[in-house]
C-alpha cells in the first residue's frame, strides 16, 4: 500500500516541470505533471494503448482501468509520487510515474532515495523518442525531490523498454529475477548521459527544420483571390520555382465552386484536402491566425511559416499574441517560424521550395543561410545573387518566436548540401547553447556570423529572450573560442560566405600576390600586413599582361610550397590605341579559371578595378553550385542512436575504445594537403582528425575548380581571405581538444570548499548572495591552491609597525576603501617602504593626503617580487554562464578594453591563448628587453579558478587583483569573492523548449 495523499506532505502544482520538448521525428509535445483533472484524458489514453503495451506494463492482462487505478494514477504529491504525460493536442500520449520505495521495496518518504519507474507509451506513437523523453525529465525531477536511483521491472520480451533504460547513458545495474530484468538507474548525470542527451536533442531538432525545409506538401493559407498580396505572392513564388511536392491554395473567402487558382487546388479550408499537408504558409491578418492554427493542427500539418505581423514588434499586446501562438502550435505538435517571417527557400533539386517573399528563388548552392530580419535577408539573397553565389537552404525567421539559430546550426551541421552556415542575429535566446552548437558545426564547416543590436543593451523589437549583461567584445571574444567567423556587416558576410563556399582553406597565412597593377598590388600588401597576414613582395605583371601571362603566373604561385594562398589583382589593360580595354573579363576569367584547375588546393581571389563582365564570368566558370568531389565520411550513430534512430537505417556506428560511439557526421569535401606545409586544413566540409566527426580525404581524387571570389576593393578581399586564415587555424587547433591537467585534482579540497560555501550562505540568506571577507576568500581560494598573499590590518601607525615587524621588510602599504582599492594612480598605495621611519612617514602622507584611517583602512603586505601588474576574473553572467577574463592591470589596459575572454570550464589550450589573445600580450614575453614572465605559472592560475567556479556555481564572482608574475612565479595580493545561490542554467537538464 503506498501512502494516501493525506499521509504525505502534499506540494503546491510544480509548473517548472512543463516542458515543450522536440522528440525524434521533429513534432513536438508536452511534458507537464498529472493532475486530479486528467482522470477524463487518462482513461482516453489507455483505451488507445494495446493489449500487448498494457501486458508490458502490469505483467498480466489488464484490459481496463479500474476508479481506484484512476485515482492512484491521478493523484500525486509530487514529492514521494510523481506522475507526468506528454500531451499533443491536449491528449495523453504516453506516461511515467515514479513511487519512492525503501530498501524493502515498500512505498516510503524522505530520507530514502530510490523510487520505483514505469512507463506506458500510446502504440501510434512508439519510435518517437517519447519515453526518452520522459525518462530525462522524471530523472531531473527525481533528482530535484532527493532521488538517487531508479529500479525498474521489465519482462525479458519488453526489447524497446530496456533497450530505453539502456542507452540513456545512466550507470545501471542488471538481474534477473523471478522472470523479470530488474534495472537500477543512477540518476546522477554522466558524461555519456550528457553526450545521449546531446545526440538526441541534436537529431530531434535538426529533423525539425529538415522536414519544414522539405515538405511533401504545402498549404498557403490566405491566397488572395485576385492577384497581389502577400498569400498570392507566395503562390506565384513556389509555382515559379519548380516545387515538387503538391501545392494548395487556401482561403475560406473563396467562392464554393473555385477549384483551381493559378493551376493549383483551391480550398475553403484544411479539412476539405484529402492528402496530407505537410506546411503551412499563413498569411493572414493576425486576428486570424488562431483560427488557421488549430485548422493546421486539428489535420495533421507538421509546422507553420507566419507571415503575418502584428506580435512582439507592435508591444505588450503583441507580445502576449505571440506566446500565445507559440503555445498553441506547439501543443499540436508543430513548429513555427515566424512570426513576422519573410520565408524560407531550398534549392536541393528534388524539392526546390520557395515558401518566401522573395520574386526569384537563388541559385541552387553550398551556403545555408539564417537570418531574424527581412529586410537583411532581401539583401543578402540580393548581394549573394549578385556575386554569383548559390544557395542550399534560406530561413528569414522574424521575430523568431520558436525556431532559432540555435535550430538551424543543429540542421546546418548534419546537412551534406551546406559547406557554409551564414547567420544574421540579432538576439542569442541561450549563448551557452549557441557557442556549444557553434563549436561543434565549426569543427566541420564554417560558420560565419553578423550580429545586430550589438551595443544597444537590449533586444530588438519581438525578441523577447534574456538579455545578457556582458559587453559585445566578450561575446566576440566567446564566439572566436567557439569556432565562429564574426564579422561586423552583411557585406563582410557575402565576402567571406562566397570565399569559403568556393575555396579550400589556407594552410598557413603566407600570401602570394599577383597582377598588372603595382599601385593595387601594393595596396593588397598593405592591407594584408593590418590583417595580420604575411605577403610575400607582389609580383607585377606589367599593364601589358596577357590573360596567359596571368595564368602562368597563378600556375606558378599555386605550385610554390612558401606561400598558402594567392591574390590575383587586375585593372583593365591598355590597348595599342592607348585606350582601358575593360570587355575582357570572359577572357581573363577563362584564364584564372584553367590555372587554378591544375593547381594545388590553395584559395585563390581576385580584385579587380573595373573591369567588365570578370565577377560574373568567375561566377559562370566556377559556380558554387558545382560542388567539388565529395568523399562521405562514415556516419556513425551515438551512444543512444539504437533508441532514437529515424525511420531510416545507419549503417553500422563504429566505437571508439571508452565503448560509446561518435556523433552523426555531415557528408564532407576533401581536398589534398598543400605543398610546403607540415599540416594542412581539410578542405571545407571535412573534419579534421580528432574532432567530432572524422572524415578521411582520397589523395587520388584531385579537387575541381570551386568558384573564383572576385572583390571590387583589395582591403574586402584580404579581410575575408584573413577570416579563412584564423578559421582554419581554429580547425588545425580543435582537432587536437585541450584537456583539463591531471595535476589540479591532486591539489584541490572540492569538498572542503563547498562545505565552506554552503556554511557562509546559510549564514546569509540573502539571495543576493554576500561578499567574502579577505579572511574568508584567502580560505576559500586557497582550497584550490590559489594562495593570497595576506594582508594585516593597520588602523593606526604603531599597528602599521607592528604589522611590518611581523611580516618583514619591505612592505607595502595600501588603502582598501572601495572607492581607493586599486587605485594607485591617487596615491593610495606606498611601495618599498623599508624600514619602520619610511613606515610611519608613509602612514603620515597617506592620512594627510586621503583622510581618515577609518575611512582608509590602511592594510600591511609584504613585497612580492617584481614582475608585471595583471587582473584576472571570473563571473556568472546568467544568459552566457561563467567566463573567465584576464587582463593586465591599470588605467590603460581598462581604458582600451583589452581584456580576454574564455568560456568556463577552460582547458590547457585556452588558458594559453587567454594570456596570449590581449593586445598588451608582449609585455609578458620580454618586449623591448624585458625579462619574459612565468606564463606558465599564469596558465595555471587560470585553469585552477575555472575550476573553482566551474565546481561551485555559487561562486558568483571573483577578482584577483593584482596578479604580480615574475619571471619565476607569481603572486596574488589582492582577491575579492561573492558568494549568491547559482543563477538557473539554460543548458543542463532535460531537453526543452524555451519559453520566451
Amino acid at each position: 500500500m503506498e501512502p494516501t495523499p493525506e499521509q504525505s506532505p502534499h506540494h503546491a502544482y510544480p509548473d517548472h516541470w512543463e516542458a515543450d520538448v522536440v522528440l525524434r521525428d521533429g513534432g513536438t509535445a508536452r511534458i507537464r505533471p498529472i493532475t486530479t483533472d486528467d482522470a477524463e484524458r487518462l482513461v482516453s489514453f489507455y483505451e488507445q494503448v494495446s493489449d500487448e503495451s498494457k501486458y508490458y506494463r502490469f505483467f498480466a492482462p489488464y484490459p481496463r482501468l479500474s476508479d481506484r487505478d484512476v485515482h492512484r494514477f491521478t493523484h500525486h504529491d509530487y514529492v514521494d509520487r510523481v506522475g507526468l504525460a506528454v500531451t499533443i493536442g491536449g491528449e495523453f500520449i504516453g506516461t511515467v510515474r515514479y513511487d519512492r520505495i525503501d530498501d524493502t521495496g515498500r512505498p516510503a518518504s524522505a530520507p530514502a532515495d530510490e523510487a520505483e519507474v514505469a512507463f506506458l507509451v500510446q502504440d501510434a506513437h512508439q519510435g518517437r523518442g517519447v519515453a526518452s523523453a520522459l525518462l530525462e525529465h522524471i530523472a531531473a525531477v527525481a533528482r530535484e525531490r532527493g532521488i538517487r536511483r531508479f529500479a525498474a521491472e521489465v519482462l525479458p520480451a519488453n526489447n524497446k523498454m530496456i533497450k530505453v533504460f539502456r542507452d540513456g547513458g545512466y550507470t545501471q545495474r542488471r538481474s534477473f529475477e523471478d522472470g523479470s530484468v530488474h534495472l537500477t538507474l543512477d540518476l546522477e548525470p554522466t558524461e555519456k548521459s550528457l553526450a545521449v542527451q546531446r545526440g538526441r536533442e541534436q537529431r530531434a531538432e535538426a529533423r525539425s527544420v529538415q522536414r519544414l525545409l522539405a515538405p511533401g506538401s504545402v498549404a498557403v493559407i490566405g491566397t488572395g483571390r485576385t492577384p497581389g498580396g502577400v498569400g498570392r505572392t507566395v503562390l506565384r513564388n513556389l509555382l515559379a520555382a519548380g516545387y515538387t511536392g503538391r501545392t494548395y491554395a487556401v482561403n475560406r473567402a473563396f467562392d464554393e465552386g473555385l477549384a483551381t487558382l493559378d493551376g493549383v487546388p483551391a480550398h475553403r479550408s484544411l479539412g476539405e484536402i484529402d492528402e496530407q499537408v505537410d506546411l503551412a504558409v499563413v498569411a493572414v491578418p493576425a486576428h486570424r491566425v488562431p483560427e488557421a492554427v488549430a485548422d493546421c493542427g486539428e489535420h495533421g500539418v507538421q509546422g507553420l511559416v507566419v507571415l503575418s505581423a502584428g506580435y512582439a514588434e507592435r508591444g505588450a499586446e503583441g507580445r502576449e499574441l505571440q506566446r500565445e501562438l507559440v503555445r498553441q502550435a506547439r501543443s499540436y505538435g508543430m513548429r513555427i517560424i515566424g512570426p513576422n517571417a519573410f520565408g524560407i527557400i531550398n534549392t536541393a533539386e528534388t524539392v526546390r521550395l520557395n515558401a518566401s517573399l522573395a520574386p526569384e528563388s537563388p541559385a541552387r548552392g553550398r551556403i545555408g543561410l539564417f537570418t531574424q530580419s527581412g529586410a537583411i535577408g532581401i539583401a543578402l539573397l540580393s548581394g549573394l545573387h549578385r556575386r554569383g553565389a548559390g544557395l542550399s537552404s534560406f530561413i528569414s525567421a522574424g521575430n523568431r518566436a520558436d525556431v532559432s539559430g540555435n535550430d538551424f546550426l543543429q540542421y546546418s551541421f548534419e546537412d551534406p548540401d551546406t559547406d557554409v552556415a551564414l547567420l544574421y542575429l540579432e538576439s542569442l535566446g541561450n549563448p551557452r547553447k549557441f557557442t556549444r552548437l557553434a563549436r561543434r558545426t565549426a569543427a566541420v564547416k564554417p560558420v560565419v556570423v553578423v550580429k545586430g543590436a550589438r551595443h544597444s543593451g537590449t533586444n530588438p523589437p519581438g525578441h523577447a529572450v534574456p538579455v545578457s549583461r556582458i559587453p559585445d567584445s566578450t561575446v566576440s571574444a566567446l564566439m572566436r573560442q567557439a569556432g565562429v567567423i564574426r564579422v561586423d556587416t552583411v557585406t563582410e558576410m557575402v565576402d567571406a560566405g562566397i570565399l569559403l563556399a568556393g575555396q579550400p582553406l589556407p594552410a598557413g597565412p603566407r600570401v602570394a600576390i599577383l597582377g598588372n597593377s603595382e599601385s593595387l598590388g601594393l595596396l593588397t600588401y598593405d592591407a594584408c600586413l593590418a590583417e595580420g597576414l604575411r605577403p610575400r613582395p607582389p609580383i607585377d605583371l606589367t599593364t601589358a599582361a596577357s590573360p596567359q601571362d596571368f595564368r602562368d603566373a597563378l600556375a606558378e604561385a599555386l605550385a610554390d610550397g612558401t606561400c598558402d594562398a594567392v591574390i590575383v589583382t587586375a585593372i583593365p589593360w591598355v590597348g595599342e590605341n592607348g585606350e582601358a580595354e575593360t570587355g575582357d573579363g570572359q577572357v581573363l576569367a577563362e584564364a584564372l579559371t584553367k590555372a587554378v584547375a591544375g593547381g594545388s588546393a590553395k584559395p585563390v581571389a581576385v580584385v579587380h578595378v573595373e573591369i567588365g563582365g570578370l565577377a560574373e564570368a568567375l561566377a559562370a566558370a566556377s559556380s558554387t553550385a558545382t560542388p567539388r568531389p565529395r568523399t562521405a565520411a562514415p556516419r556513425a550513430a551515438s551512444p543512444e542512436a539504437g533508441a532514437d534512430r529515424a525511420a531510416t537505417t545507419a549503417p553500422e556506428a563504429t566505437k571508439d575504445r571508452a565503448g560509446t560511439t561518435a556523433p552523426e557526421t555531415p557528408a564532407a569535401r576533401t581536398g589534398p594537403t598543400a605543398p610546403g606545409t607540415a599540416t594542412a586544413t581539410p578542405a571545407l566540409g571535412t573534419p579534421a582528425s580528432g574532432t567530432p566527426a572524422d572524415a578521411t580525404a582520397d589523395p587520388e581524387t584531385p579537387p575541381r575548380p570551386g568558384r573564383i571570389p572576385a572583390y571590387p576593393a583589395a582591403e574586402r578581399a584580404v579581410r575575408a581571405l584573413a577570416e579563412a586564415v584564423k578559421y582554419a587555424q581554429w580547425r588545425r587547433q580543435a582537432a587536437v581538444p585541450g584537456k583539463i591537467p591531471e595535476f589540479l585534482d591532486d591539489t584541490i579540497d572540492e569538498a572542503g570548499a563547498a562545505a565552506l560555501i554552503e556554511a557562509q550562505l546559510v549564514t546569509a540568506p540573502d539571495p543576493r548572495g554576500r561578499p567574502l571577507t579577505h579572511d574568508e576568500a584567502r580560505d576559500l581560494l586557497g582550497r584550490y591552491g590559489i594562495d593570497v598573499r595576506p594582508t594585516l590590518p593597520a588602523p593606526d601607525p604603531e599597528a602599521a609597525v607592528a604589522a611590518a615587524a611581523r611580516l618583514g621588510y619591505p612592505v607595502a602599504l595600501k588603502t582598501t576603501a572601495p572607492h581607493l582599492r586599486h587605485r594607485a594612480d591617487l596615491g593610495g598605495v606606498r611601495l618599498d617602504v623599508a624600514d619602520e621611519e619610511a613606515l610611519r612617514r608613509a602612514y603620515g602622507e597617506l592620512t594627510d593626503l586621503l583622510g581618515k584611517p577609518a575611512e582608509l583602512l590602511p592594510v600591511v603586505q609584504a613585497m612580492a617580487p617584481r614582475g608585471v601588474d595583471t587582473v584576472v576574473r571570473a563571473s556568472i553572467d546568467a544568459a552566457a554562464g561563467a567566463i573567465l577574463s584576464f587582463g593586465l592591470a591599470g588605467a590603460p589596459s581598462e581604458l582600451l578594453g583589452d581584456t580576454a575572454h574564455r568560456l568556463v570550464p577552460a582547458t590547457d589550450r585556452d588558458a594559453a591563448e587567454l594570456i596570449r589573445s590581449i593586445r598588451a600580450a608582449p609585455v609578458l614575453f620580454g618586449w623591448r628587453g624585458s625579462a619574459p614572465v612565468d606564463t606558465g605559472a599564469l596558465e595555471e592560475l587560470l585553469l585552477r579558478l575555472s575550476r573553482l567556479v566551474d565546481d561551485h556555481p555559487e561562486v558568483v564572482s571573483v577578482a584577483l587583483e593584482p596578479v604580480v608574475v615574475a619571471p619565476q612565479g607569481l603572486t596574488v595580493l589582492g582577491a575579492s569573492v561573492r558568494l549568491a545561490p547559482p543563477p538557473a542554467r539554460s543548458d543542463v537538464g532535460p531537453r526543452r523548449l524555451p519559453n520566451y
